[in-house]
């Protein structure tokens, strides 16, 4: 922790007056693209704009889900290395992290399960009940993850 904390990376995102503020904003800028994707997707699901197949939604919105986590994931280590230990001792950062993985597993079981059943519910069809409480539990993770996100400019 301390080799990354002294590397030229951490210390140039300490002192660079506009440089950490510029990753933040590009963190900022990726997480609003994944929990957009990830909402309207959740969205689709829950019940709303039924005349949109759930997989042509999925097609589209995946790569922009994808993206954005080549922005956050990068901006995110360059955030953690300006202050590793700070971030590392915060129960609002690690709760945010245990977040972050819990909505990824939650995907993760709702593509290789639940939605392998989607062309019965693909168009003007109701999704089963477990693909809605996966929905609204991706929904409620990604907002309780962007809430832990602000806290963390105050704790």
């Amino acid at each position: 922790m301390d080799q990354l904390g002294d590397s030229s990376l951490a210390l140039a995102m300490r002192s660079e007056l506009w440089l950490y503020p510029l990753v933040e904003v590009v963190h900022i800028i990726g997480f609003s693209i994944l929990v957009g994707a990830v909402v309207m997707f959740d969205l689709r699901v829950l019940g709303l704009s039924k005349g949109i197949a759930v997989t042509a939604l999925a097609r589209h919105l995946l790569p922009w889900a994808i993206a954005a986590l080549l922005l956050i994931v990068p901006a995110g280590l360059l955030m953690f290395s300006a202050h590793p230990h700070d971030f590392a001792g915060n129960n609002v950062f690690i709760l945010k992290l245990y977040l972050i993985a819990a909505a990824g597993l939650n995907a993760l079981l709702f593509h290789v399960g639940t939605y392998r059943s989607v062309q019965q519910w693909n168009t003007g069809h109701k999704a089963p009940g477990l693909a809605k409480a996966q929905a609204l539990v991706s929904i409620v993770l990604w907002i309780v993850v962007i809430l832990c996100g602000r806290l963390l400019a105050y704790t």
